[in-house]
């Protein structure tokens, strides 16, 4: 894919602002009838949580899927991995910045564990292909794991190479572990985007055959 490919999410974002753009004049509700938008509950105060940090292609995708982990305390969605300070999801959607979209995980160690996310992680991506999640197509919407110690090193790999030898996939499992460099959360509008946006989330989620391509390869969700 060039540079310049867009994906769903830039079209989407962009056609957005076109339609809400027609429709402002005469639609615009007062500020008593505007709808807010959904916000996560209070952040419970944890001392000392833990932190990671996976990539699994739409960062709106991935941070829907970590909110639902019983101990995730909070999730942000950020770029990590390139070569530009403080980039933008113009630069890096367009493969220039060298960033890789991903989310930034804090969880309560008392209720789970960094091997526990390992586990939740893997049934929200597809790991067989490279450079490419779902309908993103470009090596900054690739799967990887970044680890910030040895032990989360150690157990990343000996997780995927327990999926990989498991025979439940189709082709080997090309998830990248990598160390963690600077993470730079995302612009404000990315940031729970599920919740603030959910028809356009859905529409991108479904139009992408995310859950599609996830059913094949793990099986209906129990």
């Amino acid at each position: 894919m060039t540079a310049m490919t867009y994906t769903w999410r830039r079209r989407l974002l962009a056609s957005s602002i076109l339609v809400l753009g027609g429709l402002l004049a005469a639609c615009e509700p007062t500020a008593a009838q505007a709808p807010q938008p959904q916000s996560k509950t209070a952040t419970p105060m944890v001392e000392n949580p833990g932190v990671a940090i996976f990539a699994g292609g739409c960062f709106w995708c991935t941070e829907s899927d970590f909110d639902k982990v019983p101990g995730v305390i909070d999730t942000t969605s950020g770029y990590i991995g390139g070569h530009v300070d403080n980039p933008t999801y113009e630069q890096v959607s367009a493969g220039t910045s060298g960033h890789i979209e991903a989310v930034r995980v804090r969880f309560d160690p008392s209720k789970t564990s960094y091997a526990k996310l390992l586990e939740a992680y893997w049934p929200t991506i597809d790991p067989v292909t490279a450079n490419a999640q779902f309908c993103d197509r470009g090596p900054q919407y690739r799967s990887a794991i970044f680890y910030s110690s040895a032990e989360e090193q150690q157990l990343a790999e000996a997780s995927k190479a327990t999926l990989d030898k498991s025979g439940r996939l189709p082709a080997p499992v090309v998830t990248e572990i990598l160390a963690a460099s600077t993470f730079y959360p995302a612009e404000d509008y990315h940031q729970d985007y599920y919740q603030r946006n959910p028809l356009r989330y859905n529409y991108y989620r479904n139009g992408c055959g995310r859950d599609q391509r996830l059913e094949q390869l793990w099986g209906k969700k129990q």
